[in-house]
């Protein structure tokens, strides 16, 4: 593998990365949040519906039969709290904008579409349109501060210029 091969794939590995703490987060605090509306439910119930609502909107299905399950008989309730959640968790929406577009972004590179995520995202009010599209090294300085705020440590990785651009063009 070549250099500049080997350096691309670190980058959108470290990327995915980033993505995945989004993920982590949101999950946490949809779990908090479903807590609130749902007070007799059971902490494993409200774990697999956060993670649910959180595989829908960033398009990423477990593909075991009990998630599989779960989001058949709970599909109208996973659709009702997607729609309300830009109303319920405002301050995630431009976490939530970055990380979808990033990974359409590194998808894209592994030759997969995965824009119908940002497309639902969208739908659902939750992109921050004006937002630009953030650089590797911003999007990782983003994380890194999301990281903390949540109490996660993430290691810092440095991020060439010269990778900043690789993945955007």
């Amino acid at each position: 593998m070549d250099p500049d091969t080997h350096n691309k794939s670190q980058l959108l590995t470290v990327l995915h990365e980033g993505v995945g703490l989004v993920q982590m987060i949101l999950f946490k605090e949809l779990r908090t949040l479903l807590g609130k509306k749902f007070t007799g439910k059971d902490i494993v119930y409200l774990s697999m519906l956060a993670g649910a609502i959180t595989n829908e909107l960033f398009g990423s299905q477990n593909p075991e039969e009990k998630f599989q399950t779960f989001r058949q008989e709970n599909g109208a309730l996973i659709e009702q709290e997607l729609l309300g959640l830009a109303e319920d968790l405002p301050a995630l929406r431009e976490n939530i904008t970055d990380a979808l577009r990033i990974q359409t972004l590194c998808d894209s590179q592994a030759g997969r579409d995965s824009s119908a995520n940002l497309i639902r995202a969208a739908e659902l009010g939750l992109l921050v349109n004006d937002r630009e599209i953030p650089l590797p090294s911003t999007f990782m300085t983003m994380i890194r501060m999301l990281g903390e705020q949540h109490g996660l440590i993430i290691p810092p990785v440095l991020i060439t210029p010269e990778e900043d651009k690789t993945v955007l063009h």
